[in-house]
């Protein structure tokens, strides 16, 4: 197999799945190492093609019947509980955690694409974090930070922002 087969592969097994799928699956099915795949995917986005790297792998940008997108700014502690309370929140509600941005001093806005939608993916999000030990990006802002959330409609943004607010999160 040719590098353009195996990446012309990548981007059809991406089109098909219907979670992310991680370097080291895409390794083993093609035969190559997971760095061949870093490699591979690094070129397949300088290209345009719209590959996301979320916690649990890669995916291609869902093409989505939602409408609204909004940005939110939101401060809790970095606890697993107020973690999950948020973003519970965001899913439960029908909204699509896009991406979580902080401002940082030297390197100015650091932005993780999450990908965010349901409460298992959240789940699996703070088990992720809780196995490899990391902290969340707010640990850096005093626990401000700020999420693209993507909704169906403006109504169902409005009613997250609302939860949010009452639940004492939301940065106003």
């Amino acid at each position: 197999m040719t590098q353009e087969e195996r990446r012309t592969e990548i981007l059809a097994l991406l089109a098909q799945a219907k979670e992310p799928l991680t370097g080291s699956h895409l390794s083993a099915v093609l035969g190559v190492t997971r760095q061949i795949i870093v490699g591979d995917v690094a070129v397949l986005r300088a290209r345009g093609e719209e590959i996301i790297a979320t916690p649990r792998g890669y995916l291609l940008y869902p093409q989505s019947l939602a409408v609204h997108h909004s940005t939110i700014a939101v401060r809790h502690g970095s606890d697993e509980d107020d973690l999950a309370q948020e973003l519970n929140i965001i899913v439960d509600l029908g909204g699509t955690v896009l991406d979580v941005t902080v401002e940082h001093p030297l390197y100015g806005e650091l932005t993780a694409n999450l990908q965010l939608s349901s409460r298992a993916e959240v789940e699996q999000f703070i088990d992720k974090m809780k196995e490899l030990q990391a902290e969340p990006l707010l640990v850096l802002t005093g626990g401000f930070h700020l999420h693209r959330i993507e909704t169906p409609t403006a109504e169902v943004m409005g009613s997250i922002r609302d939860a949010l607010r009452e639940a004492g999160l939301l940065a106003e």
